[in-house]
């Protein structure tokens, strides 16, 4: 049990008192506690029950839950909920849209309990005729449930990364006998991870597959395996794996072969022969010997995905990536002015002590009140007390941004006169997001043209295995931005990762600088830089084009040049 799992348990108990309409007073009392604790700078696991007790909305009662669930990962009350619950309506309760109170109509009026029936009961148009629903409702829980369905047994590359690792050791360990390695989405760094696929070389393959039958780590399914391959599933994460076999002499080129996408294994080459068809040649001692006497410059593994990047190699013109020490600064943060943990003091100077030169904080603006948006007297605070940590902490600089909300019409936040008082601006889209590509499309582009535009913030507002993005015309929106000199984020939040990688060239051909963000929410938030940087190098990203690669002083000026140029 940790302070992110206590905060899941009590949400879980919440969700099912509501289902089962407990006292709305103690809802209301829990609810109120667990937004302290979530936002709170402090470790539910490190205090003590009087420093439980300081926190808003916590009282004895719910001390007593608090250490229930430290001591037995549960509590008496969820345990009571849990049982007279069916298992179904729990996964029912995570379907984005679905509160409590209409899992209950569902439930009770409708004698669902299971997503299987759910989904039925929507096809058949039932739903839609129960009252507080509607057809609109019933068509957003098809689109949410067939979302859920095509994303089963996949994982964020953060999520999974610890795991697929501890795995990786473990299984290289126990037949370390063999050549290993790590091939699949895996090893190209994918932002969502289905698979852990590992190749092992031996020439002694009965000792090796010995010692994985006894690996209790995984449940093997050898009605699904042969002789070359095994499959089975992780027992902790739930993970699908696959191990295959190869004799000592061919594991370059299954190495070659297993870790590159199918587009990749199926790109010309030269003009006669595929990649595929080069590897299978099998006259090469290395990775490096392959890409060089098929006259193709080096291809990162990472990038092997048939995006574009044989020609680029054939062509000689595959760059050097973007890697994490040439990031200068980190833009796209919030602090406890609107809805992070952690203070601007706090922020700043822990981005400071891990060597960056700069910090950017854009806090939400006043539209989005659900994340405490910044009122306008609010934004003139935060700028002096700015003023004050830049004398203190210089030369470190803290740049005065805001996450404006791109409001329905396509305008941002705040008058003409409070805009231009900031140093920049990372424009987004947080509300309304049910749009069609050329409504979408169409809002993006009046914010684009906003002259206080500095940056698009996380261009679809997709939630990776969460929800989709809303659709945008890609190509457009890249091409406006190259117009009107507008940076586009890579949202470097796992969940995010957006801009998508697959349009890095893109827009990196028309000249579009990307700003590799965190949206870091608190101060371990700046963590999820490296996965804006693996994204980034998937779609060929170079430090040139990075906005934060710039130095304190460099992007001083290209943000004052920006401003400068404002009518």
């Amino acid at each position: 049990m940790d302070h992110k799992t206590l905060l899941k348990k009590l949400k879980l108990g919440i969700q099912l008192m509501e289902l089962h309409d407990e006292n709305p007073f103690k809802i209301r009392s829990y609810q109120s506690a667990l937004t302290a604790m979530d936002r709170g700078d402090f470790d539910i696991m490190e205090l003590s029950d009087d420093q439980l007790t300081q926190i808003n909305g916590v009282g004895k009662s719910l001390v007593e839950v608090i250490k229930n669930l430290k001591e037995t990962e549960s509590f008496p009350a969820l345990d009571e909920l849990l049982e007279k619950t069916p298992e179904g309506i729990l996964e029912i309760l995570q379907i984005k849209g679905l509160g409590p109170k209409k899992v209950k109509v569902l439930w009770q009026e409708l004698g669902i309990t299971s997503t299987h029936e759910l989904m039925e009961a929507c096809q058949s148009g039932i739903v839609a005729k129960t009252k507080g629903f509607g057809e609109k409702t019933q068509e957003t829980i098809i689109q949410n449930l067939e979302f859920k369905a095509s994303n089963a047994d996949k994982w964020l590359f953060a999520d999974i990364e610890p795991v697929f690792e501890a795995l990786a050791e473990k299984i290289q360990k126990i037949s370390s006998s063999a050549q290993f390695a790590i091939v699949g989405e895996y090893a190209r760094k994918m932002e969502i991870i289905s698979l852990a696929h590992f190749l092992l070389g031996t020439n002694n393959p009965e000792k090796v597959k010995s010692a994985l039958k006894a690996f209790e780590d995984i449940d093997w399914d050898f009605t699904k395996s042969g002789p070359n391959t095994w499959r089975g599933k992780l027992k902790e994460a739930d993970l699908h794996v696959r191990v295959d076999f190869c004799a000592e002499e061919d594991f370059l080129w299954k190495k070659l072969s297993l870790t590159a996408a199918k587009g990749h294994l199926l790109s010309p080459a030269s003009d006669t022969e595929t990649i595929a068809e080069k590897i299978q040649k099998k006259d090469y001692q290395s990775e490096e010997e392959f890409f060089s006497k098929n006259d193709l410059q080096f291809i990162p593994a990472e990038m092997r995905e048939g995006f574009g990047e044989v020609t680029l190699a054939r062509e000689n013109k595959i760059p050097q990536l973007l890697e994490d020490k040439d990031l200068k600064g980190i833009l796209h943060n919030h602090s406890t002015y609107s809805d992070g943990k952690h203070s601007l003091r706090q922020m700043a100077e822990h981005c400071k002590a891990l060597g960056y030169e700069y910090l950017g904080i854009a806090d939400h603006s006043r539209t989005a009140t659900y994340a405490g948006g910044l009122e306008i007297e609010k934004v003139l605070k935060q700028h002096q007390e700015i003023d004050e940590l830049n004398k203190e902490l210089a030369p470190f600089r803290i740049f005065k941004g805001i996450e404006s909300d791109i409001l329905g019409d396509g305008s941002l936040d705040y008058p003409k006169d409070v805009l231009a008082s900031f140093d920049f601006i990372v424009s987004s889209v947080h509300s309304i997001l049910n749009m069609d590509v050329n409504r979408a499309t169409d809002r993006l582009l009046r914010a684009i043209a906003n002259p206080y535009t500095t940056i698009l913030g996380h261009p679809t507002g997709r939630l990776l295995l969460r929800r989709e993005g809303y659709p945008i015309d890609h190509k457009t929106i890249i091409d406006a931005c190259a117009a009107q000199n507008v940076v586009i984020e890579i949202n470097a939040n796992p969940w995010r990762l957006d801009l998508d990688w697959r349009w890095v060239r893109y827009a990196m051909d028309q000249g579009v600088k990307l700003a590799i963000n965190p949206d870091a929410h608190e101060m371990d938030g700046y963590l999820d830089m490296k996965y804006g940087v693996l994204v980034g190098r998937k779609g060929g990203l170079t430090k040139e084009m990075t906005l934060n690669a710039l130095s304190r002083e460099e992007i001083a000026a290209f943000f004052a040049e920006r401003k400068a140029k404002i009518k």
